[in-house]
């Protein structure tokens, strides 16, 4: 396929090197660039390696018939990992011919050698208003975007039901509970890692319970972890499809709660697992949960928070206290924060 190749370079006075920007899109590619702005971006000589931070704004215009929805892009220092990011933006609604911004903040590293530490910037899907998909998906960015336009479509029904049912100021109060479920829920801060920690404090195994999700495809079952006051680590579970589907992915949400009582959403596990109708299988992970503070945990609540199935098609959970927030949740809370309610409302109109 042939390529449209836009580059963009930024002289930075460090090691007498430069930035560049190079932005590469198929010539059929459904967004076209107006402008990009990577002159914030600069590259740091350490040790063996060029540490580059990418700052970057795009301007972008949809060039399809088609409504836009969500969009990411691939942002490689060089071909392979660690010098690789990424950055996805939900809850767009880009009308045909609108432009629209995509800011990239990414930090990545590659090695030393090369006479210009620049960054390429590539599409790695672009999901549209019927569902429908552009891209290599090299990120698996379609089943991550298709996700949050679910959720998205979920949370903006629920929204307008409350504002029909209840008016203006039963809308003000579910934002005002939105926020304050937030805030209570914030946890210590929390990193999944592959492996496990070198230094070990004595382990002790706690068992998993399931929240009980009726509607779900699949069923979460026996599950455990071993765990200290550090980390949680080699989680296992039992799943059983219950659909008349066949799933080939799934994301298992891992909620934790402390001996103050304190409870908290902690990760979210992608599994890829094939399983066919009423097929029941083992979910085991090589995956740490690290916690930045000692955490003395009392109990570990697990949920399905998403399921693929094979050949499309996606399902995602109703609402629930326990289930985190979405990206379209999280932006219609901050509307409302920073505008008011009025402004909120006629954004649900739309």
């Amino acid at each position: 396929m042939k390529q449209l190749l836009l580059v963009f370079t930024v002289a930075v006075a460090l090691y007498a090197q430069s930035v560049s920007g190079k932005i590469d899109l198929p010539t059929d590619s459904p967004v076209a660039v107006l402008s990009a702005d990577f002159s914030n971006s600069k590259a740091t000589a350490r040790g063996g390696a060029y540490v580059v931070d990418v700052y970057a704004s795009l301007s972008l215009r949809n060039t399809t018939q088609r409504r836009i929805r969500g969009i990411t892009l691939a942002v490689y220092a060089q071909d392979t990992a660690p010098g690789k990011g990424s950055v996805s933006v939900p809850s767009l609604d880009v009308a045909p011919g609108a432009a629209f911004s995509v800011r990239i903040e990414n930090h990545l590293v590659r090695p030393l050698g090369s006479s210009n530490p620049g960054v390429e910037v590539k599409l790695d899907g672009v999901l549209f208003d019927d569902l429908g998909f552009y891209g290599p998906d090299t990120l698996q960015s379609q089943r991550l975007m298709t996700k949050w336009e679910l959720e998205a479509r979920r949370d903006r029904d629920y929204f307008k039901s409350v504002l029909k049912a209840s008016g203006v100021d039963g809308l003000r109060k579910e934002m005002l509970a939105g926020i304050a479920r937030q805030a209570g829920s914030r946890g210590p801060g929390v990193q999944m890692v592959r492996g496990r920690a070198t230094n070990q404090d004595a382990e002790r195994e706690v068992q998993f319970a399931s929240l009980a999700m009726p509607d779900a495809p699949v069923e979460v079952g026996d599950g455990a972890a071993r765990v200290t006051a550090s980390e949680a680590r080699a989680p296992r579970f039992s799943v059983r499809n219950r659909s008349a589907k066949a799933v080939e992915h799934l994301e298992i949400g891992w909620i934790v709660k402390d001996q103050q009582g304190r409870e908290f959403y902690a990760a979210s596990m992608p599994v890829d697992l094939k399983l066919a109708p009423n097929q029941a299988g083992d979910v085991r992970q090589d995956a740490s949960l690290r916690f930045q503070q000692p955490v003395a945990i009392q109990s570990m609540t697990a949920f399905v928070a998403s399921v693929g199935f094979a050949g499309g098609g996606q399902w995602v959970p109703k609402r629930n206290a326990l289930v985190p927030a979405s990206p379209e949740e999280q932006r219609l809370l901050q509307i409302y924060s920073k505008r008011g309610v009025e402004a909120l409302v006629e954004e649900l109109k739309k």
